[in-house]
């Protein structure tokens, strides 16, 4: 009993170190013995010890990393802390299933096949990508994403977040089995080749991907006004935040070729405040400034509403947010939960799919793919439109999430798809991280959290497509899944598996 209790605690931290790997800590190189720990556990388990003790790993790594979620659902869901508390624990347990359930099939199928190592880091692999797609995906906590400032961040216009996921297990995998099978004649060689895939990220990081587009570097401006998420769908709030918006754009019309205001914004419906946006619209116009701003829109029948960026002034072209966040802009099975409590009604949960469109939004000398919050976390989706895009344009509000770590998870996230991409990227938020990132994922210019401020900074757009821009993580997954088969038929385990 005592040494289950041990187990536990010691799955527990190792999934909680996964955390640690990301922003704002950067420890990126305790994914190696955290995932060793797992793989150790799991070598003389049973498969449904394997189950048990992949899903405390999975449970203290979710735990861990997403309980943010929580501050929404208290702060902001009108709900009660044991509410909040209920709601967060069921989701990162059920999340931790999917590592259960890896952990299982490892155990039942891959634990004595031909290469344990190599199957192990191939699930974890396919384990990510499934968790990006089911339930319209959650691909949050990545290993690879740990590596935007790691040895391996050179490795990404190559080969996406899911390649550097591979190298990461795969590496892990061999510490696992450098512990068990200390001499193993791969060992040597797969090592080698671990620490050669590491040593050369510097060197790849180097290589310029894309190129200037143009000679002309835009002048960008961000207002961050850090209103409070309680105050600003609040009817007394609507003409301050419209104000406050005016006043702290209008020094910015005459020197900046782009002013951006964050995601929602404008507290309230397009279509219900056309002489502000009008007047805005012509303030920009008349200093050849395009101003791009969030707001809610409706469509021309009234029945639904979108998460847009629209530009206004001298900009052209609207976005609809495609990608929603669950309970935050819709309900899932809506009929059963609207209603119940608070967290299941927020102003913004009545949101609608935005129709699916190519049309770029055009600033001056950018061509903007735009992606509004939670949208930017899907890596092959932002590396397909990039290809026709001179720059990123993220918006936001991480206000939902407080002072808590998810907010530095997401701008993390952000810089990643920039370096994926070779494109400059730019973030406006309402309560930050507001920032200008260039095109190798390194924050130009930025705004502390929870101020309100102007960001003033320059970007070019730049051309030219990253290998991953071209392919995406298609490669890196058919390579995984034809990894996991080699393994099986190597050892024949086909065949005894069958005869079971």
């Amino acid at each position: 009993m005592a040494r289950s209790i041990a187990v536990a605690i010691c799955l527990l931290a190792a999934g909680a170190l996964h955390a640690l790997t990301l922003a704002p800590f950067h420890w990126w190189w305790l994914a190696l013995p955290s995932l060793a720990v797992l793989m150790l556990s799991l070598h003389s388990a049973s498969p449904k010890q394997a189950f048990i003790r992949g899903w405390l790993y999975g449970a203290g790594m979710f735990l861990a990393g997403v309980s943010w979620i929580g501050v929404s659902i208290t702060q902001h869901g009108q709900s009660s802390f044991i509410v909040a508390v209920v709601l967060t624990l069921s989701f990162c347990i059920l999340m931790g299933l999917l590592i259960a359930a890896q952990a299982w099939i490892w155990r039942r199928f891959w634990r004595h096949s031909a290469y344990p190592a190599l199957s192990f880091a191939a699930l974890w692999v396919l384990q990510e990508a499934l968790r990006g797609w089911m339930l319209t995906g959650f691909p949050w906590l990545l290993l690879g994403h740990a590596h935007t400032d790691g040895p391996l961040a050179g490795w990404a216009p190559i080969i996406g977040t899911a390649g550097i996921t591979a190298i990461v297990a795969g590496s892990a995998a061999l510490l696992y089995r450098a512990l068990v099978q200390h001499k193993s004649k791969t060992l040597l060689p797969a090592g080698l080749l671990a620490l050669s895939l590491f040593s050369s990220g510097p060197v790849l990081n180097r290589i310029e991907w894309s190129q200037p587009d143009g000679d002309i570097e835009t002048r960008i401006s961000m207002v961050q006004v850090n209103i409070p998420q309680a105050l600003k769908w609040l009817p007394e709030s609507f003409w301050p935040t419209l104000m406050l918006y005016q006043d702290l754009s209008e020094p910015l019309w005459e020197k900046s070729d782009l002013v951006i205001w964050p995601e929602a914004a404008l507290p309230s419906l397009y279509q219900y405040m056309p002489e502000f946006t009008d007047r805005m619209s012509n303030a920009a116009s008349e200093h050849d400034t395009a101003l791009i701003t969030g707001v809610l829109y409706e469509n021309e029948t009234g029945t639904e509403v979108y998460n847009s960026a629209i530009a206004l002034g001298s900009g052209s072209g609207i976005y609809f947010k495609q990608r929603l966040v669950p309970f935050g802009e819709y309900v899932p099975l809506e009929r059963y939960l609207r209603g119940l409590i608070g967290f299941f009604d927020l102003p913004t949960s009545h949101i609608s799919p935005g129709p699916a469109q190519t049309e770029l939004i055009q600033a001056h000398q950018l061509s903007l793919a735009t992606y509004i919050c939670y949208e930017i976390v899907y890596g092959d989706r932002v590396a397909k439109a990039s290809r026709r895009a001179n720059a990123l344009l993220t918006i936001s509000n991480d206000a939902w999430f407080g002072r808590s770590i998810g907010p530095h998870q997401h701008f993390q996230i952000a810089r990643m798809r920039a370096l994926e991409t070779a494109r400059p990227l730019i973030r406006a938020t309402g309560t930050g991280i507001s920032a200008l990132v260039d095109h190798k994922g390194q924050s130009i210019v930025q705004l502390p959290q929870h101020r309100r401020a102007v960001l003033n900074g320059r970007i070019q757009g730049r051309r030219g497509d990253t290998p991953y821009a071209r392919i995406g993580s298609t490669p890196v997954w058919l390579f995984s899944a034809a990894a996991l088969l080699i393994s099986l038929l190597s050892a024949g385990q086909i065949g005894r598996t069958n005869r079971r």
